[in-house]
């Protein structure tokens, strides 16, 4: 088990706060000095305060600061992210789902579901993208077939079963 960190930002850092902002819902403005504490962060989720503040010119103070701002604004979290095999769930999967009606229910309802680690909407084949984890084949089909079908707004669902997990991290970085 290894400590990652997940963090978002604008895409543009020389676009204005007041531009982002407006584009992205109010997502606070990140500086370099930011930037690099996340990037920090996502190299060691565990890394010391004041070796953080070293590489970007802060105090350990600033830092601890900086880093509880961030978390309070929702911009990153610090997870702790474990091989789901070592940890007792045998079986993964990602379910496209179509969806009649209001997508976004659709959304919340599988977004309250503790087997579904990941709900994203998308545009193209499926409304929904939703990743499974779960103990065995059993369970992955009761949360399909009893669970997420049973949800007022699903017209239906298609599995892509895990085989191997090759590559999961949390790295993109800043860019």
């Amino acid at each position: 088990m290894h400590s990652e960190l997940v963090a978002s930002r604008s895409a543009d850092p020389r676009d204005s706060r007041e531009s982002r902002e407006s584009r992205n819902g109010g997502t606070p403005h990140l500086d370099a000095v930011s930037l690099g504490i996340i990037e920090q962060l996502q190299e060691d989720g565990r890394r010391p305060y004041a070796a953080i503040g070293k590489a970007v010119g802060l105090s350990e103070a600033a830092v601890r600061q900086r880093v509880q701002k961030l978390l309070d604004q929702g911009v990153m979290q610090i997870v702790a992210v474990t091989d789901p095999l070592t940890v007792g769930f045998r079986r993964q999967a990602m379910v496209g789902v179509h969806v009649e009606g209001d997508v976004e229910s659709v959304a919340d309802a599988l977004s309250a579901m503790s087997e579904c680690e990941y709900v994203v909407m998308t545009a193209g084949s499926f409304d929904l993208m939703v990743e499974i984890v779960c103990e065995d084949d059993d369970h992955l089909l009761e949360v399909i077939n009893k669970h997420m079908r049973a949800i007022p707004g699903v017209r239906s669902t298609e599995s892509f079963v895990y085989l191997k997990l090759k590559k999961q991290t949390y790295m993109w970085g800043t860019r």
